[in-house]
């Protein structure tokens, strides 16, 4: 065996079968299909920062390696795990340097940008605005809680799916017909559910596992992968958490929604999914959060309390224990009384702001620090609440043009109300 070959069969599979091309892409056919956003802005040849979600083994690095390759552009690498801020200036420079002597605008790919640091990310910043490079970050997190929000107006968010089964099978067939290893095996694929079921969706996962069974022969010895056989090989139950091709996006969309619809049976069944399938605790104790503001709101804010107390506990004790903060916070959130109300007036307003504009204060509620604002009728007829009987008096606070405009339209089960003069 040559140096060559030797170095190939070194590699590990996932390595060995990485596309270098769209037409072997597998899957995301949302963004690089015929009519994707991603193949048009290659066809174009102008890139403009992006940032790649999607959780792990369906193709963001490769894309990023793949869009670069393919406009034939200086491609700068960061790992977030291990760079620092001396790292990401090393690296603005170098693409600086890169930029002088090749007009086309390199790339600098971060992998898992999520754990940046704030300090890291607005080192970021300068060099996107003044086009030292494109940036294309990757990551599994939400970047609207990961990525800071200078860096994220300034990125467009691409989410990746989960590999189909299709995709998968897809993948199978083109590894054992092409890969320079695998092909000399005698390898057969007889059942194919239990390989998909423990890949969920992460064609790295379905690589190794292929590795790992075509490694665990002797020689010429013949292959046929079995259900039987996979379960056996990786001495584990698959996780139900991927089953089917679902990812973490629809099983928090059914924890949510259970606990809306105040079911604490079914709440606590998708969090023990998560829980099993290895979904990180803080995810799931913001989505707890997001929950008590959104859909209990008003009605209980004692929810919101304890669903911090349940992130914080988390923070503090660690796994495997941090699931019993986060079973009381679930079942506390599903059985307490819904209520919106909050959430539908923010809404309600943001629109209405939107539409309108910068609408005048009116002159009775601003601050008369100087004699001329006096004068100009600043802060004249205001009425101080706290000198009327209840602490209230009916008075517009209001812009002149909305004065008539309700947002907050309480809920029944609202611990508050609208102050009027009837219940002042």
């Amino acid at each position: 065996m040559n140096i060559v070959n030797f170095a190939y069969v070194m590699q590990p599979l996932a390595e060995r079968m990485r596309p270098h091309t769209l037409e072997d892409y597998i899957g995301q056919q949302h963004l690089v299909g015929p009519n994707g956003i991603l193949r048009r802005m290659i066809t174009s040849g102008r890139i403009s920062s992006f940032i790649l979600w999607g959780p792990p083994g369906v193709g963001k690095t490769t894309l990023a390696t793949i869009i670069a390759s393919t406009l034939d552009v200086p491609f700068f690498t960061l790992s977030a795990v291990t760079s620092g801020v001396k790292d990401v200036r090393d690296v603005i420079d170098k693409a600086r340097g890169a930029t002088f002597f090749n007009n086309a605008r390199p790339i600098l790919f971060i992998d898992e940008i999520h754990r940046f640091s704030k300090s890291q990310q607005d080192s970021l910043l300068g060099a996107v605005e003044q086009g030292v490079f494109t940036l294309i970050g990757a990551t599994t997190e939400n970047p609207s809680f990961e990525v800071i929000r200078p860096l994220l107006s300034r990125c467009q968010v691409y989410m990746l799916n989960p590999l189909t089964k299709d995709d998968l099978l897809s993948l199978c067939q083109r590894v054992l017909a092409k890969d320079n290893v695998l092909k000399k095996q005698n390898i057969q694929l007889a059942e194919t559910d239990a390989l998909l079921r423990y890949s969920g969706g992460d064609a790295r996962k379905l690589l190794n596992i292929l590795e790992l069974l075509s490694e665990s022969v002797q020689g010429d010895e013949p292959l046929t992968i079995t259900d039987t056989l996979v379960a056996e090989r990786l001495q584990q139950n698959p996780l139900a958490y991927d089953k089917d091709g679902e990812m973490h996006y629809d099983i928090i969309s059914a924890f949510i929604k259970s606990i809306r619809g105040s079911d604490p049976d079914a709440a606590i069944y998708w969090l023990a999914r998560m829980i099993e399938g290895g979904e990180d605790p803080a995810f799931i104790a913001r989505r707890l959060i997001i929950s008590a503001s959104e859909d209990i709101g008003l009605a209980n804010p004692n929810a919101m309390l304890l669903a911090n107390a349940a992130f914080d506990a988390v923070q503090k004790i660690g796994w495997p224990e941090g699931r019993i903060p986060l079973a009381e916070a679930t079942i506390y959130l599903a059985t307490s009384p819904k209520s919106n109300s909050a959430y539908n007036a923010i809404n309600m307003a943001l629109q209405t702001v939107r539409h309108t504009g910068n609408q005048p204060v009116p002159l009775h509620l601003r601050n008369a620090p100087t004699q001329l604002m006096a004068e100009l009728g600043y802060n004249d007829g205001y009425k101080y609440p706290h000198d009327y009987p209840g602490h209230y008096v009916a008075q517009q606070y209001m812009p002149d043009a909305m004065k008539d405009t309700v947002f907050f339209h309480p809920a029944e089960t609202d611990k508050v109300q609208r102050k009027t003069d009837n219940n002042k």
